[in-house]
């Protein structure tokens, strides 16, 4: 059995985000629904958790928390299991979003923010909204397949729960299922190499080889986004241009108000692409000889940009002495004058320190907002935890993991520069002078999304799962002549044979086992 193109359903589970599209097209979109993976449950006055009805949800029995092996995983997001709470009660996206801003007391809960289903109501709760919610699909005659992002190392039952969930409650077509780390590096255009995956509060270090996910050498470092954000915060406080404005003598803010105002300021300048990684491994920009390709600017779909700086050249050649002097002045010093609420507030490169925290978690010490360690392994700097999982792999494989370092997450799609500062860290761990043979690694690649897929071209890496998901469902094949050859064949859910998805027919001869023998990962 066959699915048509537009009816396949693409979800990505994250630790901090869901994200969802419908149909698979010949130029791949970028996800249709991108919200919060996080689920809130109204209270009452007393404390008590009300259902749907603003009825108090009468008390259950306390659920056995989940058990995680690796300690590092276990998220600071905060969870809340309300045993008899049903699907319907929980209050998801722009629900949870508006009873939230109306200043309601609602109990939030992360359900994957351990890398794992932390609450099988609250996972259920995300998916149905999207399906149902957000991608209108019907659960009578729902002729859609999902194929579905999860995290790797996943146990057997978390995979059977999910087939009977996508089965039972959703009525769903057919189901595939694949680790993120794999959808990641499919959307880098490769199959070796070590995915960094780095969100909220934690980086996720995956190595990947042949497209599989390589499990004992996993790595998972508590820091994250969040650590970032709050140590720039920790820096603007030094700025007192900033602080003054936002924070006037005659009518000062309290010491929480004004780091909430700045950590405000601080997702701006990341969201608007004011923050770059600086890094010892980049170049200078080198200066055009007045020759231009135009064949490689359309190719690259720069047409716009290039105008501008054209223009923008113009001008500066027309300006006096004095502004050109103050110009070159204000790029000397990176001074950047950003808008935000009514004020206008200018900073300087101080904004580049925003990722030195993953590269020296001790930066972190004394400042606030910080995520706690929930274990007693220390932070390790970021490139010191991708030299332990390389090294953990065999020698005739670790060439071609470090030819592929592919970073990934929400911070990428802004944030430019993360993987090159990555790469020259890396440089000191990559060569073993004992070991000199035919497969000493030398170097050290750096991944990205290729340009040819139009759609992610200004969404750094950060969107890659949902490609890599995608690009899952088909193969894509180019000649070196042609560059921009779109034939697709499906290899998922158009397999005839049906060895790559469970379909309803599989479900009902097998049950929610049959999705172990349908998912590679498992294999």
């Amino acid at each position: 059995m066959s699915f048509r193109d537009l009816n396949v359903v693409i979800i990505e589970t994250g630790r901090t985000n869901v994200r969802a599209g419908l149909g698979l097209h010949d130029l791949l979109k970028t996800p249709s629904v991108d919200i919060l993976a996080r689920v809130g449950l109204r209270r009452s006055a007393s404390g008590e958790h009300l259902n749907r009805s603003q009825q108090p949800i009468p008390p259950g029995e306390n659920v056995p928390k989940k058990t995680i092996d690796d300690s590092s995983r276990i998220s600071s997001l905060p969870q809340h299991s309300e045993p008899n709470a049903s699907v319907n009660d929980y209050l998801v996206g722009s629900a949870l979003d508006e009873a939230i801003a109306a200043g309601q007391d609602v109990s939030i809960s992360w359900p994957f923010a351990d890398g794992d289903v932390r609450d099988w109501t609250q996972a259920e709760a995300i998916w149905k909204y999207l399906l149902f919610n957000q991608l209108h699909r019907r659960r009578v005659q729902n002729e859609s397949p999902v194929i579905l992002s999860v995290f790797p190392g996943l146990a057997r039952s978390t995979y059977e729960r999910i087939c009977q969930i996508f089965f039972e409650r959703f009525n769903s077509a057919g189901l595939a299922i694949i680790e993120r780390p794999v959808a990641q590096m499919y959307a880098a255009n490769s199959l070796n190499g070590v995915v960094v995956d780095i969100d909220e509060d934690k980086v996720d270090i995956t190595p990947i080889s042949d497209g599989t996910t390589l499990h004992h050498p996993r790595i998972t470092i508590p820091i994250g986004i969040r650590d970032c954000q709050n140590y720039l915060v920790h820096l603007l406080k030094s700025n007192q241009s900033v602080v003054s404005t936002l924070s006037p003598p005659d009518n000062p803010l309290d010491p929480e108000s004004l780091h909430s105002t700045l950590l405000e300021f601080v997702k701006q300048l990341c969201t608007e692409g004011h923050v770059k990684v600086p890094s010892d491994g980049e170049t200078a920009v080198v200066e055009d000889d007045g020759v231009t390709d135009i064949a490689a600017i359309v190719m690259a779909g720069k047409e716009k940009a290039v105008i501008e700086s054209g223009m923008k050249k113009k001008a500066n050649a027309k300006a006096s002495a004095a502004e050109q002097a103050r110009a070159r002045e204000i790029e000397a010093l990176d001074l950047l004058t950003v808008q935000f609420r009514e004020h206008s507030l200018t900073v300087g490169k101080e904004r580049h320190r925003l990722c030195e925290p993953l590269f020296d978690p001790k930066l972190l010490h004394g400042v606030s907002g910080v995520s706690p360690l929930l274990s007693a392994s220390p932070r390790l700097p970021l490139q010191e935890a991708v030299s332990i999982a390389v090294g953990q792999v065999d020698v005739d494989l670790r060439q071609s993991l470090w030819a592929g370092l592919f970073v990934t997450g929400n911070l990428t799609r802004h944030v430019k520069g993360i993987g090159i500062a990555l790469q020259s860290r890396v440089a000191p761990f990559v060569v073993t002078p004992d070991l000199q043979t035919d497969v000493q690694p030398r170097y050290a690649r750096v991944l990205s999304v290729p340009e040819y897929y139009p759609e992610y071209r200004d969404t750094g890496n950060g969107l890659a799962c949902f490609l890599g998901s995608s690009i899952a469902a088909k193969v894509r094949t180019t000649s070196s002549q042609v560059l921009y050859l779109m034939v697709w064949f499906q290899i998922i859910f158009n397999d005839s044979g049906g060895r790559n998805y469970v379909s309803k027919a599989d479900y009902s001869a097998r049950g929610p086992h049959s999705i172990i023998e349908m998912s590679p990962a498992l294999l």
